[in-house]
Formats: structure tokens, C-alpha cells, sequence
């Protein structure tokens, strides 16, 4: 069954002052849907999804069918940041399938009063939730593993090749009369430095071997040396040293309390002049304000996908800084990433009703 809903009904609290952790945004959709699957009985438990981006509804009412004789699902067809619009889409459901939007505390003591299973579309989900919280209010936080490690790889190298190669820049100049180009950096004999060497940094390293450049990595696992070996790569223990001998560094570590500002001004400041900088894992690796100021100076080339304020506010230094490409925390997303995300979400939900195996990242009952 597909209802239309009245969007002055549903998102009534978009017209509030903007919050400052997650300001309301304007529907994307002018007229939001709301998707619920047949239901066989009435007393089945209910399946919540608020909001979700455009191109993920296919592939998540692909999924749905998982879901028959287990729940009923009321999926609404749009995307909003808005938190009240978020709760109220959420009420009465004992599982919500939460895909791109900060879960912040209030939101999570309002939506605690039925749901047990937060289902999170993302692996690093740290910054989209307060683990301590859920685990008091007796909510289980399940994540997706491993769905997007070729998209954000392949990005990564899509930023890579902006910085070095300056494609976006040259097509501007051209459209606006300048024929004249400059030159650009080659990556091959280049040294890329990879900070994380799980799925999403051994896909990177593979990638970079085929433009014929050298892998340094530091691995938190400090794992054997075959692990190494086997693709090619020389581990570094010492952060200051993999960023002093790097032409390029990537960031691809998850968000814990262990990384949790890892990387400060000191490890900064070991960059030499002219080395590209990468982030598509998370913001908050980096202590706050050191990475403003490194790029500050202006010999740094910089791309960065995650913030530490999502979306990233209008008055961010960042924004002010030139030469810095930026943008809106999309490296995940892809169609084969979206087609894996999806399925994984419904799949938890179905375990979590079911019994089955969960990829369980706070578990209110193992505590």
C-alpha cells in the first residue's frame, strides 16, 4: 500500500530554528510518501524507516520482501534532518532503519520509549550515536559491514586525482576562456600513506599499485608480517614518519575511543609541503582544530568527505580555505554500496526479530 502524506502533517516542525547539531533541512521530495508493506496480521511488531535518501528507495523496497510475516514496515519515501519529523515517523515501532541522520540524545530518549533495534545504514556509527546511552536505555545498535569498501576506495582516488591532476579546476578555467592549463602532479613513484588497513585501505593500496605507486600504512592490528606483504605494503609504527616520507595520505580508520583525536597538530605539522591530504573515514580521528590550522598555511592540498558537524555549517573555516575540495560525506554511496547497505539493514532487522545472527555493535544485553 502507498499513501501520500500531507507534508505540513508530517514535517510540521520544520518551520523551528535550526538546532545546532542538526539543522532542519527542506524535504528533498515535494511530497513525501509513506511505503508500508502488507501486513499479515495487525499485531505484528512495526518497522519504522523516517526518512531515506532518493536513490536508495529502490533498492530498500527491494529488500522488504525479507520482512513478510514478521513486521509491518512504514517507510517514508523522503529525506529529512528535521528531529522531530523523525520521532513522530518513528512512533510506536519496535525497530527503525536509520540511514544518514545523527541520532542525538533526545532524539534517542523519545524513540527508547518503544524501540529496542536501531539498524544503522553505515560501519562507522560512533559519531551517529551515544553508545552509552543506547546500552542504558536498553537499545541495540546494529551496523552494516564491508557494503561500500570498493565505493569509498574508489572515491578516495576520485579526490586523489582532483588534488593531483586539478581536473575540476582546469574545466572551469576553460569554460571561462583560459586555454593556457598548467601542470600537475603524477602519482606513479609517488608514496601514498594509508592510516587503517582494513577492508576500505587494502582496496586503496590495490588501486594505487595500479598507478604504479608506493604503499606505506600504519595499522593499529600490528598485524603479521604476510599481511603486509601480501599486498604490497610496508607498515610504518610511527604516525610522524609515515606522514614526513608521504606524498599523499589517506585516512581510513573507524571511529572509536581509541582514535578518537589520533591524529593532532604534531603528526600535522610532519606533512611536507606539497603532500596531499585525504579523509573519507571520519572527522573526529583528527583532533578538533588542528586540521584548520594546518591548512591554514596553504601547502597542504586537502580533500575531505566527513565533518565534524554534519551538514557542514555555512560559517565552517573550512569553506574559507583555498584550494580545499569538499564534499558532503558521499563516498559511500554508490549503486552497488546502496544495494548492499539496504539488504544488510532489512537483514538485521530480520535477525533482530528472528534470533538470527546480527551484526550487533552495542548489545543492551551482553553489558
Amino acid at each position: 500500500m502507498t499513501e501520500h502524506i500531507d507534508p505540513t502533517a508530517t514535517a510540521a516542525a520544520s518551520n523551528d530554528a535550526p538546532r545546532p547539531t542538526q539543522p532542519a533541512q527542506p524535504v528533498h521530495s515535494a511530497l513525501p510518501t509513506q511505503t508500508t508493506q502488507p501486513a499479515l496480521a495487525l499485531s505484528l511488531p512495526l518497522v519504522a524507516i523516517p526518512c531515506i535518501f532518493e536513490d536508495m528507495v529502490v533498492p530498500l523496497k527491494a529488500a522488504l520482501p525479507l520482512l513478510d510475516g514478521i513486521a509491518q514496515v512504514r517507510m517514508f519515501e523522503d529525506y529529512t534532518l528535521d528531529e522531530d519529523t523523525f520521532v513522530a515517523r518513528a512512533e510506536g515501532a519496535e525497530a527503525v532503519i536509520v540511514i544518514g541522520v545523527h541520532i542525538t540524545d533526545d532524539m534517542l530518549r523519545r524513540l527508547a520509549k518503544t524501540v529496542r533495534c536501531l539498524a544503522f545504514g553505515g560501519t562507522g556509527v560512533a559519531s551517529y550515536v551515544n553508545f552509552d546511552l543506547a546500552r542504558e536505555l536498553g537499545v541495540r545498535i546494529c551496523n552494516v559491514r564491508h557494503y561500500g569498501d570498493a565505493a569509498v576506495a574508489e572515491f578516495t582516488f576520485a579526490l586523489i586525482l582532483e588534488l593531483a591532476r586539478r581536473v575540476g579546476d582546469l574545466d572551469r578555467e576553460l569554460r571561462a576562456g583560459d586555454w593556457s592549463g598548467t601542470s600537475s602532479v603524477e602519482l606513479a613513484g609517488k608514496t601514498l600513506a594509508i592510516v587503517g588497513f582494513g577492508g576500505i585501505g587494502q582496496t586503496v593500496a590495490r588501486i594505487a599499485h595500479g598507478f604504479g605507486m608506493n604503499v606505506t600504512v600504519w595499522d593499529s592490528r600490528r598485524g603479521p608480517r604476510e599481511r603486509y606483504t601480501e599486498h604490497d605494503v610496508t607498515p610504518i609504527a610511527d604516525m610522524r614518519a609515515l606522514f614526513a616520507g608521504a606524498d599523499v595520505v589517506s585516512l581510513h580508520m573507524p571511529l572509536v575511543d581509541g582514535t578518537r583525536g589520533m591524529i593532532g597538530d604534531a603528526e600535522l605539522d610532519a606533512l611536507r609541503p606539497g603532500t596531499m591530504f585525504v579523509n573519507t573515514a571520519r572527522a573526529e580521528i583528527i583532533a578538533l582544530g588542528a586540521l584548520v590550522r594546518r591548512l591554514e598555511r596553504g601547502d597542504v592540498p586537502a580533500a575531505l568527505d566527513v565533518y565534524y558537524q554534519e551538514p557542514l555549517p555555512m560559517d565552517s573555516p573550512l569553506r574559507a580555505i583555498d584550494g580545499l575540495v569538499l564534499t558532503p560525506h558521499v563516498a559511500w554511496r554508490s549503486d552497488g554500496a546502496n544495494r548492499n547497505l539496504t539488504k544488510q539493514c532489512v537483514e538485521d532487522v530480520v535477525s533482530y526479530f528472528t534470533g538470527g545472527k546480527m551484526n550487533v555493535v552495542v548489545d543492551p544485553e551482553a553489558a
